[in-house]
């Protein structure tokens, strides 16, 4: 019988008693009548005693039945910011999981062993050979791939146990992960400059080796651009001789100079070449000058912002022709450098010239 039911057995009995004493005295019971009541308050608890242990019997309880149980063993471990090699030196995970494990059965001569240790040294040599052969560029791609990589079970070198890993986390150090994004932007500058030179040199190829080739090059070329107007080209005639002489930097044909005199209003010498004056030199300036009417005459006036860009890709063609002198005299007529007078009205007012 254990205690519980014994002291309830004790407080039934009293709390009979004193029903029964109360009674008695409310009844007027005779003198006779409370011995008895106290042999049977005194029998009974007894009886039932004795019944109950009859019973149940003896049960001896164990000195190991009387210990504390044993604590549940762990069979998972977090693991914190664990720095993993990548593919390129100086750049690395940082990777966080939760390890889990289970023990192998092993004979009772074992050695003691710390199975957290050994399941969280498994799972970083798993995660390692796959991190040490990915780009860090991509580390949420590489940590899913850890999450299926690591997501079984597998035994460790030992044979003690087997472990996996989850709610795995792979990072990149922030200031790391700052140096990339800064790399990535410079390489995306860097394709976009490429283009752009490969679309100015292009159009100069296209400038110098196909329309400016020569004069018949240039007309076929205004021809197609003025919708085949055959009269508007051919009063453009003088232009273009003069415009493809500056692009090649040569005389213009002697063929085509009474065009030339005839636009600036001089008389056309007679046609007799012993009569005809020699030409005049062609520099810098004359090539300038003969820019400046050509652009003139197709509508770029100035202060049109379109007379100094076409102007410059001329020069720039000028200039891969290693005549230098001529492609810097256009480059300054058309595009003069800012006087030092607005230099110092800019640095003024604080605000940068265009």
């Amino acid at each position: 019988m254990t205690t519980a039911r014994k002291t309830t057995i004790v407080f039934l009995t009293v709390l009979s008693g004193l029903l029964l004493s109360i009674v008695g005295l409310t009844q007027r019971w005779p003198t006779w009548a409370w011995p008895l009541l106290a042999v049977l308050l005194l029998v009974v608890p007894a009886a039932v005693f004795r019944v109950a242990s009859m019973r149940c019997g003896t049960v001896p309880v164990a000195f190991e039945e009387q210990l504390t149980a044993a604590p549940v063993e762990r069979t998972e471990h977090r693991v914190n910011q664990v720095v993993l090699p990548s593919k390129w030196p100086d750049y690395d995970f940082v990777f966080s999981a939760t390890v889990r494990w289970y023990l192998v059965d092993a004979p009772a001569s074992a050695p003691v062993l710390n199975p957290a240790g050994l399941a969280v040294d498994a799972i970083l040599k798993r995660a390692r050979i796959i991190t040490e052969q990915r780009e860090p560029v991509r580390s949420s791609l590489v940590e899913q791939e850890l999450s299926g990589a690591l997501s079984r079970m597998a035994p460790e070198s030992t044979g003690h146990l087997q472990a996996m890993a989850e709610n795995i986390r792979l990072v990149l150090v922030r200031q790391d992960q700052e140096r990339l994004d800064k790399l990535a932007d410079v390489r995306k500058d860097e394709e976009v400059w490429a283009h752009q030179r490969k679309y100015e040199q292009s159009r100069r190829r296209y400038l110098g080796e196909d329309v400016l080739k020569d004069t018949g090059s240039a007309v076929v070329w205004w021809l197609t651009k003025n919708d085949e107007h055959v009269e508007h080209t051919v009063n453009d005639l003088a232009l273009l001789a003069q415009l493809t002489s500056a692009a090649n930097d040569t005389d213009i044909p002697e063929r085509l100079q009474h065009l030339i005199a005839q636009q600036a209003g001089e008389p056309t010498a007679p046609d007799f070449p012993e009569a005809q004056p020699p030409s005049a030199p062609q520099g810098p300036e004359t090539a300038t000058m003969r820019l400046s009417d050509f652009l003139d005459s197709i509508g770029f006036t100035d202060g049109d912002v379109r007379r100094p860009m076409l102007a410059a890709q001329i020069a720039g063609l000028i200039k891969e022709q290693n005549r230098h002198e001529t492609a810097e005299a256009i480059q300054h007529h058309f595009d003069p450098p800012a006087s030092p007078a607005l230099d110092d009205e800019a640095s003024t007012s604080g605000s940068p010239l265009a």
